[in-house]
C-alpha cells in the first residue's frame, strides 16, 4: 500500500505542476493559442499522457487492474505518437529560430532529441516489465520525470538562471526520483534497483546532451537540421536577445 500511495500522490503532484505551469503562460500573456496545428497536436498528446498516467494510478488504487491493463495498450500507441510529435515540433522550433532565448539553440535541439528517446525507452521498458509491478511502476515514474522539464522551465525564473537555465530545470526534475528513493528507504528499508536504472538513464541523457552540444558533432547536426531555414542564421551556441512578444507558442 505504501507504493500505491506514493505513486498516486506523485502523479497528482506532477499533473498539478504541469497544469499550473502551462496555464500561467497563457494567463501572464507569455504564450498564445495562435500556433500551427502541429503545436496544438503536440500539446494534446503530451497533456493527454499526463492524464493517462494519473488515471492509471487511480485505477490501480481502485483495484481496477483490468482497466489499467486495457488502457496500458492504448498508452503504448499514444507514446509512439508523442515521440513523432516531439521530434516534429522540436525540429520546427529550431528551424524557425524561435528557441527560448535563455537556452542555446543547439543545446535545445540536442536536449530534446535525446530526452524524447530516453522517455520512450524508459516507458517501453516499463511496459515490457508490466508483470513485474515494482519495476513497472518505477520505470514509468522515471519516464514521467523526463516530461517534467518543460513544466519547470515555465515555472522557474529561467531568464535569470542563464547560462544555466536548462541545467537548473533538469536538476529540479531529479527531485521526483530522489523522492522515490527516499520513499523506498522509508517503506522498504532498501532502494529498489529500478530507481538506480531509471536515474542512471536520466543522468546518462543529461551527460550525453552536454557532451554532444559542446562537441563538433553537435554543430554538424545543427547545421544539417537548420540548412535552408531561418534558424541557420543563429549562432548555435549563443544565447539570443529576449523577444518583444510571447515567449512560447510560436512554431
Amino acid at each position: 500500500m505504501g507504493d500505491e500511495r506514493f505513486f498516486l500522490k506523485s502523479s497528482i503532484i506532477m499533473a498539478t505542476i504541469v497544469v499550473i505551469a502551462f496555464s500561467m503562460q497563457v494567463l501572464l500573456g507569455r504564450s498564445t493559442f495562435a500556433s500551427p496545428a502541429r503545436v496544438h497536436a503536440h500539446a494534446v498528446l503530451f497533456m493527454g499522457w499526463i492524464v493517462i498516467y494519473l488515471v492509471q494510478n487511480l485505477l490501480v488504487r481502485a483495484n481496477r487492474v483490468d482497466l489499467h491493463r486495457k488502457l496500458g495498450w492504448i498508452a503504448a500507441a499514444w507514446m509512439a505518437a508523442m515521440v513523432v510529435s516531439g521530434f516534429i515540433v522540436t525540429t520546427a522550433i529550431v528551424r524557425a529560430g524561435t528557441v527560448p532565448f535563455f537556452i542555446q539553440p543547439l543545446h535545445f535541439l540536442v536536449s530534446d532529441y535525446l530526452a524524447i528517446p530516453t522517455f520512450a525507452g524508459l516507458t517501453a521498458a516499463a511496459i515490457a516489465m508490466r508483470r513485474r509491478t515494482e519495476w513497472h511502476r518505477r520505470l514509468h515514474f522515471c519516464g514521467m520525470t523526463i516530461l517534467m522539464g518543460p513544466a519547470f522551465g515555465r515555472l522557474l525564473p529561467m531568464p535569470y538562471l542563464e547560462p544555466w537555465a536548462w541545467e537548473s530545470a533538469f536538476a529540479v526534475t531529479l527531485l521526483f526520483p530522489l523522492a522515490g528513493v527516499l520513499a523506498d528507504r522509508k517503506h522498504r528499508g532498501h532502494v529498489h534497483a529500478a530507481w538506480k536504472w531509471g536515474i542512471a538513464a536520466i543522468l546518462g541523457s543529461f551527460a550525453l546532451t552536454e557532451a554532444v552540444t559542446y562537441a563538433p558533432v553537435g554543430t554538424v547536426i545543427y547545421e544539417a537540421v537548420t540548412a535552408g531555414y531561418p534558424g541557420a542564421s543563429l549562432p548555435p551556441l549563443e544565447f539570443q536577445a529576449p523577444p518583444d512578444g510571447p515567449l512560447t507558442g510560436r512554431s
